[in-house]
């Protein structure tokens, strides 16, 4: 049994550095319909082209109320530092992407009891500073979100089945990822006794003193 103890190794090692791995950043778009009276998440998600380069970035938020024609500054953050500049959101704005680094991906905010007043288009801007070796890298990324505030939630039939899709897609994974298990396990169970059948041969061809 040593034998297949020891060719387990490998597998173990990998599914442990698999388990432990970062996930990776993925853009995903905001939704765009709040409902007064509640929370709502602005999403605002800006992925470094290279991962592995230290970065530090700063993020600012724009408004534009419906029947305005110009965008007014209303949050920025910046050094693990935020600040409203609104008046129309002061105690009514909160920080919900990347905590605790200057190297900042994620550059959601959280708005506290949407009003119908909070109807318009939303600006996020992120600064970014890619630091090499030898030289630093500035590179700067704007998107826009369109928020209509409704008095009750509505849910889509896009919505419904893209929830459906995520689910079926983990229990799909999952089942996968049992297949491959019980199919290494077989595998090494296998060579493990043909090792110890090969052993068992070469001890008895062995002549006798």
């Amino acid at each position: 049994m040593s034998v297949v103890r020891l060719l387990w190794v490998p597998v173990l090692l990998c599914l442990t550095h698999a388990w432990l791995c970062h996930g990776a950043c993925v853009e995903v778009d905001s939704d765009t319909e709040a409902v007064a009276g509640k929370g709502f998440k602005l999403g605002c998600i800006s992925c470094k082209m290279r991962g592995e380069v230290p970065a530090s970035a700063t993020v600012d938020w724009w408004f534009m109320a419906r029947g305005e024609s110009e965008f007014s500054h209303i949050y920025s953050y910046s050094e693990m530092s935020s600040y409203i500049l609104d008046d129309r959101f002061d105690d009514r704005l909160a920080w919900h992407g990347s905590k605790k680094t200057d190297d900042v991906q994620d550059g959601s905010i959280y708005i506290l009891n949407v009003t119908f007043n909070d109807t318009g288009t939303y600006r996020c801007f992120f600064n970014r500073m890619l630091i090499f070796p030898y030289y630093e890298y500035r590179t700067s990324t704007a998107k826009f979100i369109s928020l209509n505030v409704v008095g009750h939630a509505s849910r889509s039939l896009a919505s419904i089945l893209s929830e459906v899709m995520m689910y079926v897609s983990i229990i799909g994974l999952q089942l996968w990822l049992l297949v491959e298990m019980v199919y290494c396990y077989r595998k090494i169970a296998a060579a493990g006794e043909e090792a110890l059948r090969e052993r068992e041969s070469k001890k008895s061809l062995k002549p006798e003193a």
